[in-house]
């Protein structure tokens, strides 16, 4: 497996797994996704792509279809039938009707014929991370916190944030998750990609930052440090 390193920002820096063989299709996808902000991992076989993917690491798979070791449709497949719901957007060179309801019918969320526009498959993994997210509007607001994901945006009332990359993620993830207690070690899961070296104190001085721009705006809801247990975005549930 080939894991990538830190990129720009996305959706609270949401994870992704790339199954494809070609290489530098590989590389192209995993530079473009890089860049809108995601975490991204490599696996250049079907075999090792599922053993991936029955992980729960990942929001988004991107699985080309003509795979080494095993097929992206039998790939597919048995992640189904384990019950594995993780969305799944399908690379194909395969064309026709016929082949589209087949890819469907075996659980693809969306699929992408080759050659295809990189702009569109970034705008297709967006939106399938947020459909699996339950947030179809790139707009979400918990208390007087507003992010927009597509621009990349954040304000509380009328003050726009300056947010880092890594500090906009935590925001974004922590939106997503209101009054949930998340672990540094989910935060780290989220943030930084399968092959990062993790240094103890990375998050806490992010969620500290983070924390500072908040309170300087006199905002509600705030971040909550629970010892020996993580972090938490407290909010008053007429909030929500």
């Amino acid at each position: 497996m080939d894991a990538q390193s830190d990129g720009q920002i996305y959706t609270h820096r949401m994870r992704v797994l790339i199954v494809e063989d070609e290489l530098r299709l590989a590389e192209n996808l995993t530079a473009a996704l890089r860049e809108a902000g995601l975490a991204v991992d490599h696996a250049a076989n079907g075999l090792t792509g599922e053993d991936l993917a029955q992980q729960d690491y990942y929001d988004l798979i991107v699985l080309d279809l003509m795979l080494p070791g095993k097929s992206g449709l039998d790939v597919l497949l048995s992640l189904r039938q384990k019950r594995k719901t993780t969305p799944v957007l399908i690379l194909t060179a395969q064309e026709g009707k016929s082949s589209t309801i087949e890819l469907l019918n075996a659980g693809a969320d969306d699929y992408l014929s080759k050659p295809f526009d990189l702009g569109e498959l970034i705008a297709r993994v967006k939106a399938l991370i947020r459909r699996g997210k339950g947030v179809a509007d790139p707009i979400l607001r918990v208390g007087d916190i507003e992010i927009n994901s597509l621009q990349q945006t954040a304000r509380v009332g009328s003050h726009l944030l300056d947010l880092s990359p890594t500090e906009y993620r935590i925001l974004e993830y922590f939106m997503h998750r209101p009054r949930a207690v998340i672990s540094k070690r989910e935060l780290s899961e989220h943030l930084y990609d399968y092959d990062w070296e993790h240094h103890s104190n990375v998050i806490e001085v992010h969620i500290s930052n983070l924390r500072r721009k908040l309170e300087a705006t006199g905002a509600e809801p705030l971040i909550e440090t629970l010892r020996q247990r993580g972090y938490r975005l407290c909010v008053q549930r007429d909030s929500l």
